[in-house]
């Protein structure tokens, strides 16, 4: 073998030493990387939980209630449920009966004022709904009759 060969294939072989290293070293620094804790997946924030019986959903990034109320045994809504604003502030309440209206409700505007009340029955809208402006002045009466009320039959042609 002529020397300039030799000193050829030495070179060639530690070039390829040090790529060996280069490689190992980035696939043990890749491997320590995704072991570490600032590079681990962080769960999202749950939204809602459910305690006694008790369902309470909150907004994203706080712990401000968004809705909350009970639940009957097979997870429907049961009672008085009420939704919030992002600032606390009580907007609405529905009654349900095992996941049907059932009872009052009413909304109220971002202010707080009252912006309509009435009744359900069954799921249905029922008696008189009572809608108000912004300041609070009845704007309109509607009357949904009862659900349960026997329905005149259709006249005969």
């Amino acid at each position: 073998m002529s020397r300039t060969f030799v000193i050829f294939e030495l070179q060639i072989k530690t070039i390829m030493k040090n790529w060996s290293l280069l490689l190992l070293t980035a696939v043990i620094t890749l491997l320590a990387a995704c072991g570490s804790p600032e590079n681990k997946v962080v769960e999202p924030e749950s939204l809602f939980e459910v305690k006694d019986g008790v369902y309470t959903e909150y907004y994203p990034g706080r712990k401000a209630v968004k809705y909350r109320g009970p639940q009957d045994e097979n997870e429907l809504r049961h009672g008085r449920w009420f939704f919030y604003s992002e600032n606390g502030v009580e907007l609405s309440m529905t009654e349900y009966s095992h996941g049907k209206k059932n009872g009052d409700s009413f909304v109220r505007y971002p202010t707080g004022m009252m912006r309509y009340y009435g009744h359900y029955e069954n799921d249905v809208q029922s008696g008189v709904w009572i809608t108000y402006d912004e300041k609070g002045n009845v704007s309109q009466e509607k009357d949904f009759g009862s659900p349960s009320a026997p329905v005149a039959p259709a006249p005969v042609q």
